[in-house]
């Protein structure tokens, strides 16, 4: 059983393996908060917060509309944020080198209710960055803990076993992204800051 990837408007879809997923959490960093407001679609909690899954690149597959599929990153040497041109829908962040095989996924582009994601992923107990929430978040330090053990080790596995090369992020032959990339300057970095 798979979980849809959609886009808000419906123009690009995918799904993602939800048995590869090594965690869930939510992350109240800066940056995070920075590319909210770059895309302007309500995409943060109340507290600042944006949901992701993480997992590996392969588990995701596009199956429509890549030509929507676009790429941003905060800075010259920022992750790699995905998103959908067409609605500004966020998609996930990726390492700029795809040998780091992991995809945050956004919880934006994750078609399925609560009850379904809780369900084929586990509950949602990692809260990240919580120091630059807008209100009050409790830590969850153990359960962070556990979520990089479960992530590093997801990533181990791939690099070791080769299984960074299948990425629907990055052309194979040249590692480098399917999409061009936005470098935002560093005037246009601080006007989305708060």
């Amino acid at each position: 059983m798979t979980i849809a990837l959609r886009c808000r408007c419906g123009q690009l879809r995918g799904q993602v393996d939800p048995g590869r997923v090594a965690a869930r959490a939510v992350c109240y960093c800066k940056d995070c908060q920075a590319y909210g407001h770059f895309l302007g679609t309500g995409v943060l909690d109340t507290a600042g917060g944006t949901e992701v899954a993480a997992t590996l690149p392969a588990a995701v597959r596009f199956d429509a509309g890549l030509e929507h599929l676009a790429c941003m990153s905060l800075g010259p040497k920022g992750i790699y944020r995905w998103y959908a041109s067409c609605c500004r829908t966020p998609i996930g962040n990726t390492p700029r080198d795809p040998r780091t095989s992991y995809v945050g996924l956004v919880r934006a582009c994750l078609d399925a209710p609560d009850a379904e994601l809780e369900r084929q992923l586990g509950p949602l107990r990692c809260r990240v960055e919580t120091q630059s929430a807008s209100s009050p978040v409790a830590s969850s330090g153990l359960s962070t803990a556990w979520a990089v053990c479960k992530i590093g080790t997801m990533i181990v596995k791939a690099r070791l076993g080769g299984g960074y090369r299948e990425n629907p992020f990055f052309r194979p032959q040249t590692s480098e992204p399917v999409k061009p990339v936005q470098v935002l300057s560093l005037q246009e970095r601080k006007a989305l800051t708060p």
